[in-house]
Parts: C-alpha cells; structure tokens; sequence
C-alpha cells in the first residue's frame, strides 16, 4: 500500500517515482542495519534540496527586498533555512512517522530529533525538484518555508542568538553577557565544550557544543529562555 497519499495532498505534488519519495525518508542508520538490501540514504536528496532551498530562498530575497544589503538579507536566509525553522515544517507536515530509522534510533526519539527532521524537509525538496522541477519545488518553498518571514523578522529570529541576548540585557539591564569555557571533553578531533553565559558574575545558563562557538549559542539560547527574553518581539526597532 502507498504510504504517501495524505503528504502529496498537503504538499500538493503527486510523485510518479514511488522510490524516490520513499528515499525520502531513509534515514542513515537504517541503512546500517540493512546494508544487504541495498538502501540508500536520504542524504544525497538532502544535499540537492539544500542547494534548491537557498537558490529560491535568495531569489526572493533578491527580487522582493531592492532596498535591503547583503548582509541584511544574508540573515534572514539563515532564519529561513536554519535546521531550527526546518524541523518546525517536519513537524507541521507530520514527516516523522515517515522515517525509516535503526532500531536504536527509534529507541532515543529520532522521529522527533530537530536535525533528523530538517534534513529530511531538505531530502523532500530534493525530490520534490528531481520530480517536477524547479517551479514547483518554489512554489513549496513559498508554501512552507517563505511565508513565514514575516513571523520570523517579527520575533527577532533572524539575530543570532548571541547577539539577542546581547541587545536585551544591554537595552534591559545595561549589562553586557560575557561567556566563560567551563569545561572541556573528549580527544582533539572531537571535542565537546562547555560554556557558561554570564550577566556580570551571575551565571544564567550553560551551553555545550563540538566547538567554543556552539557552545555559547547554546548557553545564549538557554539564557534567553531562561530570563524570558525568547519569546519578545520587535516593535519599533526594541524587543518589547
């Protein structure tokens, strides 16, 4: 029996190539239990959607924002194409159950992993591309993806988390975060860090990641939501 028939009514694309849209959704560690069945995983669709995506997402931008800089519009592409954004249209196209995962995979919640469910928005583009082109693959992305700029320039998600954190506490509290390593993990080729995200000699949250830099987004991410400041929205160039 087709599994697809409710995704093609709410994407508005009829697949032809039935294996395509199924590699879709094969995920790397179900390969490695199957390795005599001859799957293949998504990651080469994600590889093409990936490029799909950012060809459109900078066409629009382009042609729809004359009077806006490069470096402007370079921000609100990565808004737009973060893997955060991505996996909220998984989960609003309900992609998870989909997925075809390890056994161990399935266990720790793959279905529902932020990073799994990006990749594979991405391996859909690719083959919403490979299937009927490119006027339909941006009519999805339109869809999906680009209408939700507005919300995205409202909330203040195109400005890195950093740097949120920053403008709030400066504007709020006329304090400027500092971050700190706290600690450090693992042989060289892969580290794990740990960073701690200070307001004067208060610590508000610690953040980890495979580099310094990782990790003082996810301590700047932890902190926001940790004073209330992740949900503010801009209003006359403040977050309010």
């Amino acid at each position: 029996m087709y599994r697809y028939k409710e995704l093609e009514k709410q994407i508005d694309v009829k697949f032809k190539d039935h294996a395509l849209v199924d590699n879709v959704f094969v995920h790397k560690s179900y390969v490695n239990e199957h390795k005599k069945e001859g799957v293949e995983s998504n990651e080469r669709l994600e590889f093409l959607g990936d490029a799909v995506l950012e060809l459109v997402v900078t066409e629009y931008l382009y042609k729809n924002f004359p009077e806006h800089q490069e470096g402007e519009m370079t921000n609100w592409r990565s808004a737009l194409v973060k893997g955060r954004h991505l996996a909220e249209i998984g989960v609003e196209l309900n992609l998870g159950p989909y997925l075809y995962l390890s056994k161990g995979e399935e266990k720790s919640g793959g279905r529902k992993k932020n990073y799994i469910l990006a990749n594979t928005v991405e391996a859909l583009i690719g083959a919403v591309y490979l299937e009927k082109g490119y006027a339909t693959s941006h009519k999805f992305i339109d869809k999906f993806i680009i209408a939700r700029l507005k919300e995205i320039l409202e909330e203040g998600l195109h400005i890195d988390p950093k740097s949120r954190f920053q403008e709030i506490a400066q504007d709020r509290l006329e304090v400027t975060p500092n971050y700190e390593t706290l600690g450090e993990e693992g042989p060289d080729h892969s580290k794990a860090f740990t960073v701690g995200a200070y307001l004067k000699d208060e610590l508000v949250a610690k953040g980890k990641g495979s580099s310094k830099q990782k990790a003082e987004e996810d301590a700047a991410v932890k902190a926001l939501k940790k004073m209330g400041w992740d949900k503010l929205k801009i209003k006359e160039g403040k977050f309010e």
